[in-house]
């Protein structure tokens, strides 16, 4: 079941702010800059462990702390908490109950507008984040439930409905929502886990880091591929350059340039995730035999799926500029989409690639069968379980596909799974 997203809509709007600081450490701001389209500081709200509230500026590309604000206390016990916008925030109490916390300002003070129960009991989740768009997620006994928040100001079930549980398996340490229907999260074994849900029992993830993760005990996402992770009272934060590709080999670490190395003791924290948005980078143009981008072999890989070109171990189709021609059967589409001199054969690709380990395949990579197939790999489906998306020229029957598959067992496009080996282009980015 996929639920639509016509009614999702922007909640909050940007006000300024001041840079006055309170409660935490300062720090110096370090030369590493992110990359990523946020309108303002970052927000985070948080909780202490007498119940007051906190709010929390950072900015973006330096990673420094700007201010912090200490509000009133809640009245109530909080268990879990997301952001909704920049001055809602839902928080559920120890007894079940969920609240909305409507905040008056968060300039120069913290102000509490009111402490609103929205829901009378049922909500016992562990954890809860909100995508900023639409979509707020809970977790509870490895279960992951998504509700649609229909207003920027909910008010119950009015508001907040389509409840449905995505699946089971989700025994999570922390949990940030990272974008439309993108969850990151990290587990008690250190790995670095991002998922993108697309209905009932449909979900994506990858390992983006397969350990160095165990110490974060509250993870923190505004969106833009920014995460915020605390590690023993210190806030880190890190950038990852392309959120949407289930990789995490391109996050930036900022280890020597913390948001603060101590003083961050709230009991939960959760950032507005509508705050910051991923703009993909336009990387220079490839030339035929040359240095060429992942995002644009998948996008050359796009261009013949959306074409459907027929499959011909002798006829030849134009690439995505029209300038060159390449074979249309397996091998001669992925020396397309690499963008190669000529179209090579599944014996020859080889001779322009790098063997690598099936676990380490990204977007843009290929797995070949030295005498029967070969396909390009477009993205994890599940990491752990060795499914995966890819494109290929299939036969004269099915032409193009876009399908999924194990990497370990059953069959690739017809072969067996245990032929095939992964590839990497020497030249690919």
């Amino acid at each position: 079941m996929k639920l639509g997203h016509a009614i999702r809509r922007a909640t909050a709007a940007v006000v300024a702010v001041s840079a006055m600081s309170l409660g935490l450490i300062a720090t110096t701001a370090g030369t590493a800059h992110a990359v990523a389209s946020c309108t303002g500081d970052v927000s985070m709200y948080g909780t202490l462990s007498d119940g007051r509230l906190t709010y929390t500026q950072i900015e973006p590309n330096t990673g420094d702390r700007v201010k912090t604000l200490i509000g009133p206390n809640l009245g109530f016990t909080p268990k879990a908490m997301a952001a909704l916008n920049f001055n809602t925030v839902l928080i559920t109490s120890t007894t079940g109950d969920l609240y909305r916390v409507d905040v008056q300002t968060n300039n120069t003070s913290l102000t509490v507008a009111g402490v609103v129960k929205i829901w009378d009991g049922g909500w016992t989740f562990d954890k809860l984040v909100y995508d900023g768009a639409g979509h707020l997620y809970g977790t509870v006994d490895g279960q992951l439930h998504q509700y649609l928040v229909s207003q920027a100001k909910p008010s119950g079930s009015a508001h907040i409905g389509q409840h449905v549980v995505i699946d089971t398996g989700f025994v999570l340490k922390t949990l940030a929502a990272a974008g439309d229907d993108r969850i990151v999260a990290s587990t008690s074994d250190g790995r670095l886990l991002s998922y993108k849900i697309n209905g009932v029992n449909d979900w994506d993830s990858a390992v983006l880091k397969p350990s160095g993760w165990s110490a974060v005990d509250s993870l923190s996402s505004p969106g833009g591929g920014l995460y915020y992770g605390r590690t023993n009272g210190g806030m880190y934060w890190y950038h990852d350059s392309d959120p949407t590709d289930g990789d995490g080999s391109d996050i930036a670490y900022h280890s020597d340039d913390p948001v603060d190395a101590s003083g961050w003791t709230q009991s939960l924290l959760s950032a507005y995730a509508n705050n910051c948005a991923y703009v993909a980078p336009t990387p220079p143009k490839s030339v035929q035999g040359g240095t060429i981008y992942r995002n644009e072999v998948i996008a050359r890989a796009k261009d013949w799926y959306n074409r459907n070109i027929p499959y011909s171990q002798s006829a030849y189709a134009t690439d995505v500029d029209g300038d060159h021609s390449y074979r249309t059967d397996c091998s001669g589409f992925v020396s397309m989409t690499w963008h190669l001199t000529s179209s090579l054969t599944t014996e020859t690709l080889p001779s322009v690639s790098t063997q690598i380990s099936k676990a380490d395949l990204r977007p843009g990579d290929a797995l070949n069968d030295y005498s029967d197939h070969a396909v390009l790999f477009a993205g994890w489906k599940d990491q752990d379980a060795g499914t995966f998306y890819y494109y290929a020229e299939g036969s004269t029957a099915t032409d193009m596909n876009y399908s999924t598959a194990n990497v370990y067992s059953g069959n690739i496009g017809g072969h067996p799974a245990s032929s095939y080996v992964a590839l990497r282009y020497k030249k690919i980015a």
